[in-house]
């Protein structure tokens, strides 16, 4: 069953069960109302015909004077246990005299045949007459408006129900419609047809979810966008050496090469091996980080410590080159993070800005605004601006680099540790890499 028929039956249902219950309540209050509402009635015409009658009491006029009224009433005197007058028949005065107690001055129901009356009693003064005026309304009457009640309610009830249904219908189709075309457009994202993605109007969460998958498929079009990159760029890194391998084997296989070239194309193949060597490891390595997330420990790492290792392992290479490392690193700062996999970043960035540098490298590591950031800095010739928004991508490399893998395996273990890295211009004249991990 659709979601808008589920929603339909649950808002009918429910306003079934409240309005059962409200016509339930008001049906069983309404008679106690109309009797009281009655009784009240009777009580103010009594009152006034008995303030007349007090006036002309004696005279004997009062029989005219009820007569006149179109009421059923008794004129009682309790001292006597006698009825004096009644505007009813003879036959139902002896049937409420002999099924009733006149003498009970309690308003209660009076019983006769299968009828029932409400009665209301207003006292002559001075009391200690004991005439007693009694009026009475058959229930008929009161039941009569009851069920003329309950039928307009009934109706007003039926409008209500018709109304709240095509508002339901209304807002479940609201409601639904956007789902029904988000369905669809997942449908696309299902298929790869990320060009044919349209935004849909919502509201509430539902837009909320809306935005999601909308950027969901923009990362996930991104991603195979990357992985297709990926793929190609492997081949292209992997295919290069292989042919060069292939060409010295083949050349030496044959012997069209003398002596020296030989020994020329061996060293060249040796060469290409440890390239090959190199790039699948760190291919390797990426993929590690992208499957693998459980096998990163955190441990409580001292930055100190941690600047210091890549200072002793970037040091053949800092000599080599001939640079002025250093770096400053500010108070006791710790981070939760895996330390062979930071260190790994590390070293890569460090790596990266000796081989890119003229002179000098630096580290600064400080906390500041309840963020601890690293950053690493060389005086070479920088990024260029068209290749800043691709520098972390893999195999994307900028002048003498190497793989175009390290930058992307530093993103990926700072990204892993929680941290986000970007790149800049620096004071010093080239690329600046600035780490930052929240507290």
């Amino acid at each position: 069953m659709k979601l808008q028929h589920q929603l339909n039956i649950a808002f009918t249902t429910l306003l079934i069960v409240i309005m059962a219950v409200a016509g339930y309540v008001i049906y069983s209050l309404i008679l106690d109302l109309l009797i009281q509402d009655e009784q009240r009635q009777l009580r103010q015409n009594g009152e006034i015909l008995v303030s007349v009658m007090t006036e002309q009491y004696g005279t004997g006029q009062y029989a005219e004077l009820l007569q006149d009224q179109d009421l059923q009433l008794f004129l009682y005197d309790r001292n006597q246990d006698a009825v004096l007058f009644s505007t009813m028949s003879n036959r139902i005065v002896r049937g409420l005299w002999e099924n009733n107690d006149f003498a009970d001055d309690s308003e209660n129901l009076w019983e006769f045949g299968d009828n029932n009356f409400v009665t209301s009693r207003i006292l002559f003064y001075p009391q200690d007459t004991g005439i007693e005026l009694i009026l009475l309304t058959p229930m008929n009457d009161i039941q009569a408006v009851q069920q003329n009640f309950v039928a307009r309610m009934l109706l007003v009830f039926l409008i209500g129900a018709a109304v709240a249904v095509l508002i339901s219908t209304f807002l479940t189709n609201k409601l639904v419609t956007p789902l029904s075309k988000l369905k669809w457009q997942l449908k696309k994202i299902e298929k790869r047809q990320f060009d044919d993605i349209e935004r849909i109007n919502a509201t509430g969460e539902i837009k909320e979810v809306e935005q999601s998958v909308y950027e969901m498929a923009e990362e996930l079009q991104r991603y195979m966008h990357t992985q297709q990159s990926f793929f190609q760029n492997a081949s292209h890194e992997l295919k290069t050496p292989l042919m060069t391998i292939q060409g010295y084997a083949e050349g030496i296989r044959d012997r069209i090469f003398d002596e020296k070239d030989q020994e020329k194309g061996l060293e060249v193949m040796v060469t290409e091996v440890n390239r090959l060597k190199t790039i699948i490891n760190e291919m390797i390595v990426l993929a590690k980080l992208d499957s693998e997330p459980a096998a990163y420990n955190r441990t409580q790492v001292k930055l100190r410590s941690l600047i210091n290792q890549v200072e002793e392992r970037a040091l053949p290479l800092v000599n080599e080159k001939d640079i002025d490392f250093h770096h400053n690193v500010e108070g006791d700062i710790t981070l939760m993070v895996d330390e062979e996999k930071l260190l790994r970043a590390l070293l890569n960035l460090t790596i990266n800005g000796i081989r890119h540098a003229k002179s000098q490298v630096a580290i600064h590591v400080y906390q500041r605004n309840q963020m601890t950031t690293i950053t690493v800095e060389d005086d070479g010739d920088g990024v260029s601006e068209d290749l800043i928004p691709h520098i972390f991508h893999r195999f994307v490399k900028g002048k003498n680099g190497e793989t175009g893998l390290g930058l992307a395996i530093a993103r990926a273990i700072i990204e892993q540790s929680g941290g986000k890295i970007k790149v800049a211009d620096s004071e010093l004249g080239g690329a600046k890499f600035e780490i930052v991990f929240p507290k």
